[in-house]
């Protein structure tokens, strides 16, 4: 079964490598643009699994942020702690 995952990401100067993570978030499966950091797959990756998958396109200080739609959970790289402990603690109020 596939999973309905939101990717978006913030690439942080220096090392911009836009082409890089791109490919990678083809590469999660079927995709769609809607916005121009924010994207839509159908993948059979988990958002945890897509955050690792993603990784290795980013440089430390980037973020990436995925939710899956579908199982309703999410996922992320360097988000501020604050608002990770945000995320975490309003989920699934």
């Amino acid at each position: 079964m596939a999973n309905n995952l939101h990717v978006s990401y913030d690439l942080i100067t220096p090392g911009q490598n836009y082409d890089k993570v791109i490919e990678r978030i083809k590469q999660l499966g079927s995709w769609a643009k809607p916005h121009m950091s924010f994207w839509y797959v159908n993948s059979t990756y988990t958002a945890s699994q897509a955050v690792d998958y993603i990784k290795p396109a980013l440089d430390v200080n980037d973020k990436v942020y995925v939710v899956d739609a579908t199982n309703n959970t999410a996922a992320w790289n360097s988000l501020p702690e604050n608002v990770a402990t945000h995320i975490k603690e309003q989920w699934t109020r």
